[in-house]
């Protein structure tokens, strides 16, 4: 029976969404069991709105920044316009918002829709490409900050230990973008040399084998960035100016509150912050990153009902104004719910494999089959 065999797959995403919701009602319970949630209201009642509105105005235009470096890293494979990119960088996060991080999938899914131009299996690279540099912009604030950060209350012995940690994952992401320059310099060779080897071992089906060449291939072309000394420029001035507006709007959040932080303490919390986020529970990293905010200003010497409020205020603030936009793009009408939920069902797989050619890098035009990597995001 056609596309029976795709139901345990659909179930098996249901248990999973359903394993990742019951995550995040534990690490809710985890974060809230000792608090005190009406002192907990009462904080967040008495926070100053208008820094609250004004750190809700600059996240959007981290928004907007976001949008111009992934048209900066699609450049060297095609061009598309900033709305189209806007609109699907805060639809994207919107459904990061509602679903967790498998919602990562709708962005590739959306620019496409809304630009046929542009490829999915083109987007999905370069935001592969962009969480390199979130990933190394965040570890190497953190990192650096703490060379001459010093908390005022907490264990010096805690604090050397998350010292030491920040340093060695901000050696390790250093190490890892050498190796994609590497890559990028040398995949005109590596790519065919991984074909060969791939083509010999015949336990490895052939869908997968055109998969992984077909992503290699987008990659290295997506990573000109990192070898291309003006584009590379380009691209780190966006994420330079995405996360100082982030973190700005963080301070202003934290500010809200009366407590005196200022960049410094804002980027430990971050930090913190970041690393509940990667937990991929629905809600934007629900629990997880309430969670690991307050630890890290539980670290500083806040209250801990107050490092509640601000845990919760600050996830509302940096998700809040792409789920406004992706809510307007909705009702205007220029984003097909029933369409996208098409594309990025189970049921769709194996349908969305795409036939491209690619210009390599010695000119020769190559057919690439790409499926959704929907399982792999």
């Amino acid at each position: 029976m056609p596309g029976a065999h795709l139901k345990p797959k659909k179930y098996r995403k249901y248990v999973e969404f359903a394993a990742l919701c019951v995550l995040a009602i534990g690490l809710f319970w985890f974060f809230g069991r000792s608090l005190d949630w009406h002192e907990v209201r009462s904080g967040i009642s008495r926070s100053n709105p208008y820094l609250l509105a004004a750190a809700a105005l600059i996240i959007s235009l981290a928004y907007f920044l976001r949008a111009c470096r992934w048209g900066a890293l699609l450049k060297p494979i095609v061009h598309t316009r900033l709305a189209d990119l806007f609109a699907a960088t805060t639809v994207g996060f919107t459904a990061v918002l509602l679903i967790g991080r498998t919602g990562e999938v709708v962005r590739p899914v959306v620019l496409p829709m809304r630009d046929p131009k542009v490829r999915p299996s083109a987007a999905i690279v370069t935001i592969l490409v962009e969480r390199i540099y979130d990933t190394m912009a965040i570890l190497l604030m953190f990192a650096v900050n703490l060379i001459w950060f010093r908390p005022t209350s907490g264990s010096v012995k805690d604090f050397e230990e998350v010292r030491l940690a920040g340093i060695v994952l901000a050696i390790a992401a250093l190490f890892g973008v050498a190796f994609l320059a590497w890559f990028r310099k040398n995949s005109s060779s590596v790519i065919p040399w991984l074909q060969r080897h791939f083509a010999r071992w015949t336990f490895i089906p052939p869908r997968l084998t055109n998969l992984v060449i077909g992503m290699l291939e987008q990659l290295a072309r997506a990573l000109r960035v990192l070898v291309n000394v003006r584009e590379l420029a380009e691209t780190i001035g966006w994420t330079v100016l995405t996360w100082f507006s982030i973190l700005l709007a963080n301070v202003l959040v934290i500010r809200a509150f009366g407590v005196p932080f200022g960049f410094r303490e804002t980027i430990f919390v971050l930090g913190w912050s970041m690393a509940g986020s990667v937990v991929p529970t629905p809600g934007g990293a629900a629990g997880a990153f309430h969670a690991a905010t307050a630890a890290g200003l539980l670290f500083l010497g806040i209250p801990k009902e107050e490092a509640a409020g601000i845990s919760i205020v600050m996830h509302l603030i940096d998700f809040g104004p792409a789920a406004v936009f992706g809510v307007l793009y909705v009702i205007r009408g220029d984003l097909s719910i029933s369409r996208l939920r098409a594309l990025i069902s189970p049921e769709n797989v194996e349908h969305v494999v795409e036939e491209e050619p690619l210009e390599t890098d010695n000119g020769r035009q190559e057919s690439t089959r790409l499926e959704s990597v929907r399982e792999e995001l």
